[in-house]
């Protein structure tokens, strides 16, 4: 008589059964909104900086419009070079204070909530998202280069970030304050306007290629050329703050993987620690099963994993609330201590804003 034998332990994976989310992620839409909101505030930014320019060039006659010193967040070297005089000096610089608060207060999302500066509030990632999402409706897919290829390229931008590393650091206090007095740095964000404005036919066209190769590519600028992203990404690393999997909840579908715009293998990491990472929760919105894969904090000792992981998770909405907290506390901080504008005579304006184009490099 036959009898029946059962297989040897460990022979015998238990199949794991597909746990459908019983709460939509909300995590994109959330995303979104606070995008929209803080393009709308570059975008007001922008328009009110291009009057008061007008407004001097026309004789500052009549009732002005003043001068944004938000718009100074576009001057990410100065913000660097402002940084390294506050730690050199520890004093706040006079010129350009606001590309420095700004600056410091996005290196403290980034320690906090990983890149999320770059998917959650910078216009230019924002931007480069709708172009790679128009160029999928277009051309029906995204280009994904071969790591041969891509790796090498993702070390450009490092490469900009030590070289402008390199000179400022290098640069004393007195000759950081000597540059910011000269003309050229007093209007910075002068000549940043008139670049787009007079652009050259060099510009346009280089301009108009990585709108195309955006199209193509994911995120083009920021995954090989932004200097200021890769800043961020080192930062990142050194937050608590990551997309966690759970192995036990994780169905392994892949779709997360998939769904990453840095292309990163998250179905295969108990925990994403890369620089590349801009915690935009894309992967978490794509994930199938309940709470597998969520941008958590690490897990404590002495509950479950399933408490421990509930009690450690952000949420959108959590990560928006230390967005605004940083942002917010640094800008009012600089307002309330009277060191977020420029305070430099209007008679000075006058005389240096109809020559900005005329305003060379003081190294050339």
């Amino acid at each position: 008589m036959a009898t029946l034998s059962t297989p040897p332990t460990g022979t015998l994976k238990p199949k794991k059964t597909l746990i459908r989310r019983f709460h939509p992620d909300q995590s994109q839409k959330v995303r979104r909104v606070v995008q929209g909101v803080f393009l709308a505030l570059n975008v007001w930014l922008g328009l009110q900086f291009y009057l008061w320019v007008r407004w001097i060039e026309l004789g500052g006659h009549g009732p002005g419009v003043a001068r944004p010193a938000g718009v100074e967040g576009w001057l990410p070297i100065a913000g660097l070079m402002n940084t390294k005089y506050l730690l050199t000096t520890g004093h706040v610089p006079g010129i350009h204070p606001a590309a420095m608060f700004l600056f410091l207060a996005f290196v403290g999302i980034s320690l906090l909530v990983k890149k999320a500066f770059c998917s959650w509030l910078c216009p230019v990632g924002t931007f480069s998202e709708y172009l790679w999402r128009a160029g999928q409706r277009i051309f029906g897919k995204n280009v994904r280069l071969p790591k041969w290829l891509d790796i090498p390229l993702r070390g450009l931008k490092y490469l900009l970030l030590g070289f402008f590393g390199y000179v400022i650091g290098g640069m004393g206090a007195e000759a950081l304050q000597g540059f910011m007095a000269t003309p050229y740095g007093l209007l910075a964000d002068v000549k940043m306007l008139n670049f787009f404005r007079d652009i050259s036919l060099t510009a346009a066209i280089v301009i108009g290629v990585l709108v195309l190769g955006s199209m193509l590519v994911k995120n083009l600028w920021c995954r090989y050329l932004c200097p200021y992203g890769a800043l961020m990404g080192l930062v990142s690393l050194l937050s608590p703050v990551k997309i966690r999997r759970d192995t036990e909840a994780c169905i392994e579908c892949g779709k997360c993987a998939k769904a990453c715009p840095a292309g990163l293998q998250v179905d295969k990491l108990v925990q994403v620690r890369s620089a590349e990472c801009t915690a935009c929760m894309e992967c978490v919105a794509a994930c199938s099963a309940q709470d597998a894969l969520q941008l958590a904090l690490p897990a404590r000792r002495g509950t479950t994993a399933a408490e421990r992981w509930r009690r450690r998770t952000l949420g959108p909405v959590a990560v928006t609330c230390v967005l605004a907290y940083v942002f917010f506390a640094m800008v009012l901080g600089a307002r309330a201590t009277s060191h977020w504008q420029t305070n430099l005579p209007k008679a000075v304006y006058m005389d240096l804003v109809p020559r900005a184009n005329s305003l060379t490099h003081p190294g050339m």
